[in-house]
């Protein structure tokens, strides 16, 4: 299915509410193409702020732009022929998914192209926060690769990562996608950080 994805003509804010995109995901998931299309002006914004939160982190040589991580994660939940969507957060929960694969894919081309020398570093800082230079870093296929590794053993935690992380939602927003509470998404988001440090950097 075909949709139409212009670059800058999203209007910056939605007045729709949650039972205006609720509805639509429904209609879409019972099979009306349409209700993608007319989705996407509801949640772009939402979206970018996301892939603005998630690449934050991300070297400053990184040139993929968060305008163009949201359009190829929309393209990419278009594509989704078993998804049965229920609310706005379980929809952005989704999308996090693809903004990781988008990132992810995105840094696996950097490296081949470069033969080794791609890696794009990042922090384990909070989703919201801007990049601590005096942080430690990795990249990004690292952190992917640790997240593969936690989620054979605490698949909770490795969600709550990818949401914080990938999606750069908020702890609010995270507890709403995984529906749990705040202080438990902050309490696994900081055991989830401390693994993860270990994982990758000995620490």
């Amino acid at each position: 299915m075909a949709i139409s994805l212009p670059l800058a003509t999203m209007p910056e804010e939605s007045s729709h509410s949650d039972h205006d995109v609720t509805a639509l995901l429904l209609a879409w998931g019972a099979g009306d193409a349409s209700a993608a299309e007319a989705l996407l002006p509801l949640v772009y914004e939402e979206m970018r702020r996301q892939a603005g939160r998630a690449m934050r982190r991300e070297d400053q040589a990184h040139t993929l732009q968060p305008t163009a991580l949201v359009h190829e994660a929309y393209l990419r939940l278009v594509d989704q022929r078993r998804a049965t969507w229920k609310n706005r957060a379980q929809f952005l929960g989704v999308a996090a998914q693809m903004m990781r694969r988008v990132l992810v894919d995105h840094a696996r081309g950097r490296l081949a192209d470069k033969r080794g020398g791609g890696a794009i570093p990042v922090t384990l800082a909070n989703a919201n926060e801007p990049q601590d230079h005096g942080a430690s870093a990795i990249d990004v296929l690292a952190l992917h690769d640790a997240l593969e590794a936690l989620e054979r053993f605490d698949p909770d935690q490795a969600r709550i990562v990818e949401l914080r992380y990938f999606g750069g939602m908020t702890i609010e927003e995270t507890a709403e996608a995984v529906g749990s509470s705040p202080a438990t998404v902050k309490r696994e988001w900081a055991t989830a950080r401390a693994w993860l440090r270990r994982e990758m950097l000995g620490e």
